[in-house]
């Protein structure tokens, strides 16, 4: 199973800023001697060296993850935020191109449907769309997005063949298996869990985890308990959670502890803050590895979700 990320950002895209461009090049400027530059050897060295805030970026695209298996061609996709588009230019350059996309929607908020418009393929008239979500709105809230005075494209435009399916239990696509939990979210969201042969991925952006999530179910154990990796909404810290209730995201220490609760190997902290730069970000990623090293949590991977990251599974 390979999993990349296309848009990691929550609520609204966060391109990176000319100022905060310079401030890069300036602390790198900074840190470089005359032998570092000396030879390219040297040269490459002093890049690896940099921390992972300066060389590089998180990346300012909201959320799209796409999903396949060891031997499929066909896609599934998380949510459709801008990182979509890229997704989109992406399977534009792969010879044969993907025929079939099959999209799971956790919710229709505007930075998860946000990138569809400009999803190449769904141009292509040799492209099948299937479009997915729990709920009976799901053809509306598609087709309500693409429609003037809001976008002057409306999706009877688009030349791809277009089905919108409601999930009523799990599913099989290909040699991956689908399921879906209601999360907390105003609104609602949903969540999807793949499986593949022994290996889960659950895909949980957009909810604000309560008591009720850690409780040891039978819903959520057979849910929850022992996937191998969980990109898991994680946007602000504790003081900012409890000052933002009930707006339905949740902090970093509380994913972590979820992850102890549920006995999950890999955290991918997920739907960053817009206005977190990069240094910000990586901060709170060493801010919950400390947690787990003052409480005691041992056995869970720690990451940042990146745009362009893969994991395979």
């Amino acid at each position: 199973m390979l999993v990349k990320f296309w848009g990691v950002r929550g609520s609204i895209p966060a391109p990176q800023l000319p100022s905060q461009v310079r401030s890069k090049i300036s602390a790198i400027l900074e840190r470089i001697t005359a032998e570092d530059i000396k030879t390219p050897e040297n040269r490459e060295r002093f890049l690896a060296a940099l921390p992972p805030w300066l060389f590089g970026t998180v990346g300012g695209n909201t959320p799209c993850v796409s999903v396949s298996g060891e031997s499929e061609k066909d896609i599934i996709v998380f949510d459709m935020g801008s990182g979509f588009r890229e997704l989109g230019v992406s399977m534009g350059k792969e010879k044969p191109k993907p025929e079939n996309y099959y999209i799971f929607l956790s919710h229709f908020h505007w930075d998860h449907l946000q990138g569809l418009p400009f999803f190449g393929p769904a141009y292509d008239p040799g492209v099948t769309l299937r479009f997915y979500s729990p709920t009976t709105k799901l053809e509306t809230a598609l087709h309500g997005q693409m429609t003037s005075p809001y976008f002057p494209v409306h999706m009877e435009s688009m030349g791809s063949k277009k089905e919108f399916l409601q999930i009523t239990g799990p599913l099989k696509i290909g040699s991956l298996s689908v399921d879906y939990k209601k999360m907390n979210h105003p609104g609602d969201s949903y969540s999807y869990k793949i499986t593949e042969g022994n290996r889960i991925f659950i895909f949980a952006t957009d909810t604000e985890l309560s008591a009720n999530d850690f409780q040891k179910t039978e819903e959520n154990i057979n849910y929850f308990d022992n996937a191998d990796c969980i990109v898991l909404d994680s946007q602000y810290t504790l003081g900012e959670a409890i000052e933002k209730y009930n707006w339905g995201h949740s902090a970093f220490s509380l994913a972590v502890d979820f992850a102890a609760n549920w006995n999950i190997k890999q955290l991918f902290l997920f739907h960053h803050d817009p206005t977190y730069d990069d240094r910000k970000l990586f901060n709170m990623l060493q801010s919950a590895r400390w947690y787990t090293e003052r409480m005691g949590i041992k056995g869970i991977e720690i990451s940042l979700a990146m745009e362009g990251r893969e994991i395979n599974l």
